[in-house]
C-alpha cells in the first residue's frame, strides 16, 4: 500500500483515521464473538472501544513509516478467538471474521455523510480529517478480505465454502504470514499482485460509499 502525505494536516488526519479504523476493526471481532459465545477477548479486555486495547506497538510504528514514509503496513493486535467457543463454530469464525471489515465499511459509510451533505470546504482541516477517515477504512476493509492468513478474508472463506475446503485450506494459516511479508516486501511485483487481490473490493466500495464525489487529497 502506498499513501503519499502533502501537509501536516494530512498526516494527522491520517493517523486518527487508522486509529479509529483499526480499534472499531477490533473491537468489532471481539464484541461478535462475545455475542457468538466466545468470551475469551472480553476476558482479555477487548471489548472496548479504548484504541490502547487494540493497537501494537510494533505494528502502529509500521502504520507511522506508512504514513510518513509513505511504504510499509502496520496492524493492531489479533483478537483471540476459540473456534470451538462459537455457535457454528467455522459458520461462526467467518461471522466474526467479516464483522471487522464491515465496521471499516460502516464507518467510511457514516462518516461520508458530512462530505455529501455538510458543504464543507474542500481543503480545509474538517475536510481532510473526514475524507481520510472514509478512505482509510474503505482501504482496512478491502485489505482485510485478502483470502491469506491472518488476513480476515482467510477465515472468511474458511466460514463459507463446503467443509471439504477446509483441509486445502488449513496448510495456508501456517505460511500465510511469510506469504503475505514476502508479496509486501517484494516490490512491486508482490505490489501488484496484493492491489490486484484488494483493488477490486476497495473500488467497488469506494464506488457504492463515494459515487462521483471528487474528493482531492488536499
Amino acid at each position: 500500500m502506498v499513501l503519499s502525505p502533502t501537509n501536516p494536516r494530512y498526516i494527522i488526519a491520517t493517523l486518527v483515521a487508522f486509529v479509529l479504523g483499526i480499534t472499531v476493526h477490533e473491537f468489532s471481532h471481539a464484541w461478535s464473538a462475545l455475542m457468538l459465545g466466545d468470551d475469551t477477548a472480553q476476558r482479555q479486555g477487548r471489548v472496548t472501544l479504548n484504541p490502547l486495547s487494540h493497537l501494537d506497538p510494533i505494528g502502529s510504528i509500521g502504520i507511522l513509516f506508512l504514513v510518513i514514509g509513505g511504504l510499509g503496513i502496520g496492524w493492531g493486535r489479533p483478537v483471540p478467538i476459540v473456534p470451538s467457543r462459537l455457535r457454528g463454530h467455522r459458520r461462526g469464525m467467518g461471522i466474526t471474521a467479516i464483522a471487522g471489515p464491515l465496521s471499516n465499511v460502516i464507518l467510511a459509510a457514516i462518516f461520508v455523510i458530512p462530505l455529501r451533505f455538510g458543504h464543507i470546504q474542500g481543503g480545509s482541516g474538517a475536510y481532510v480529517f473526514l475524507r481520510q477517515i472514509v478512505v482509510i477504512n474503505i482501504l482496512l476493509a478491502a485489505f482485510n478480505v485478502i483470502p491469506i492468513p491472518p488476513l480476515d478474508g482467510s477465515k472468511i472463506l474458511t466460514g463459507i465454502l463446503p467443509s471439504f475446503w477446509y483441509p486445502y485450506l488449513a496448510p495456508l494459516e501456517q505460511y500465510g504470514v511469510f506469504i503475505l511479508l514476502v508479496l509486501i516486501l517484494f516490490g512491486s511485483i508482490g505490489g501488484s499482485i496484493l492491489s490486484a487481490m484488494y483493488s477490486p473490493v476497495y473500488q467497488a466500495l469506494q464506488h457504492i460509499i463515494i459515487g462521483h464525489m471528487s474528493l482531492p487529497a488536499t
